[in-house]
């Protein structure tokens, strides 16, 4: 992998500085792709962004910036998108800063800021390479997710047509999907979902097999047919979407989209189930429903208070191999199980020893 320090004038930076809202933002003469299309929108407040030019107006050393070579020989800030756009924004004229705008200024200020050198790292080598570096870079400002930093090591058509469903508010991945997943589309959220459910979690492993694929078709259609199966299915009211939010629901499509599932059933289930105070993580309702593992529950535990009195009931005797043994080297355990109806109660709760406990949770 090579790395090099760049020092680039705001000159240079800003030659070319074109914002296509939705088509994407360039710089550095067309050769700088600042936002790719779809990707995270200018989230800077004011005062961050009048604290850029300041800087530049006084001549103080900015934060270095981060670029990726692409392989056409263009470059991706990594990086430094907010502070790049604050600075070509000004320059631009678009805003003003202690009340006058660039071309307001007299000439030899204009070239002071136009000859400040900005340091630019620009990196180029195998993605797996650049990922492990992005990922140690001590991002400054708004840090990068995940998503974004593999969106720049694994840059090309497929990426930049799957940010077209799935990367800016307002995008078709949120006007289906917003109810059932959790995060913020323009930080990449929704897209990491997206790749997460089709691949098993291996999302990087899927980005760099279909890099340069012309489109992401593929991918947006499994995403609706995963929501048009939710809906469909569990035909979901607007109190019960509080609980579907966040849900592994592609995992649960790949296993259960060709089962025959009986809605009023399910209906019935989950009712019984939000009503439990036994269930303390509602959001895992339909994991356990499709599933029957009690782990999407968490089922409330004994309390110590509960535990030593069942110890102290017991005298220190496991029911079940009927030996001895001191407090800390036994569990709480449900007489009657939770899925037969036991409650996690003092009179139904018993202590045996690690081996029988987890001989009974194996059975």
């Amino acid at each position: 992998m090579k790395i090099e320090l760049h020092k680039i004038s705001v000159r240079e930076l800003t030659n070319g500085y074109v914002d296509n809202a939705e088509n994407g933002v360039k710089a550095y003469g067309g050769r700088l792709d600042v936002r790719p299309p779809y990707q995270r929108e200018f989230v800077y407040k004011e005062k961050q962004r009048d604290a850029v030019i300041d800087t530049l107006t006084q001549g103080f050393p900015l934060n270095v910036m981060y670029w990726a070579v692409r392989d056409d020989g263009t470059y991706e800030i990594i990086d430094g998108q907010q502070r790049t756009i604050s600075i070509c924004q000004y320059v631009n004229g678009d805003f003003a800063y202690m009340f006058r705008y660039f071309h307001n200024l007299q000439p030899d200020e204009q070239e002071r800021i136009l000859n400040y050198e900005l340091q630019v790292y620009i990196c180029s080598g195998e993605e797996s390479e650049k990922l492990k570096w992005f990922k140690t870079i001590n991002i400054a400002g708004e840090e990068l997710t995940e998503q974004e930093l593999r969106n720049a090591v694994y840059a090309g058509s497929w990426v930049s047509d799957a940010k077209r469903y799935f990367s800016k508010n307002g995008c078709p991945a949120v006007k289906i999907g917003s109810d059932y997943l959790t995060g913020s589309a323009i930080r990449q959220e929704y897209l990491e979902t997206a790749i997460s459910w089709i691949s098993d979690g291996n999302i990087e492993a899927h980005m760099g097999n279909h890099q340069h694929d012309p489109n992401a078709a593929p991918l947006w259609q499994f995403f609706q047919s995963v929501i048009t199966w939710i809906e469909t299915t569990f035909r979901p009211t607007k109190e019960r979407k509080k609980i579907m939010k966040g849900v592994d629901w592609g995992m649960l499509y790949k296993n259960y989209k060709d089962k025959v599932i009986d809605t009023q059933q399910v209906d019935a289930e989950v009712t019984r189930l939000i009503l439990d105070d036994d269930v303390t993580k509602k959001t895992g309702i339909y994991p356990y429903i499709l599933t029957g593992k009690e782990k999407y529950l968490s089922i409330r535990a004994f309390t110590d208070a509960q535990k030593l009195s069942a110890y102290e009931r017991q005298l220190g005797i496991c029911p079940d191999c009927g030996k001895h043994f001191e407090l800390e080297q036994m569990e709480a355990d449900h007489i009657t199980p939770w899925h037969e109806g036991g409650k996690t109660t003092p009179e139904n709760c018993q202590m045996l020893c690690r081996d029988c406990n987890r001989r009974k949770s194996g059975k």
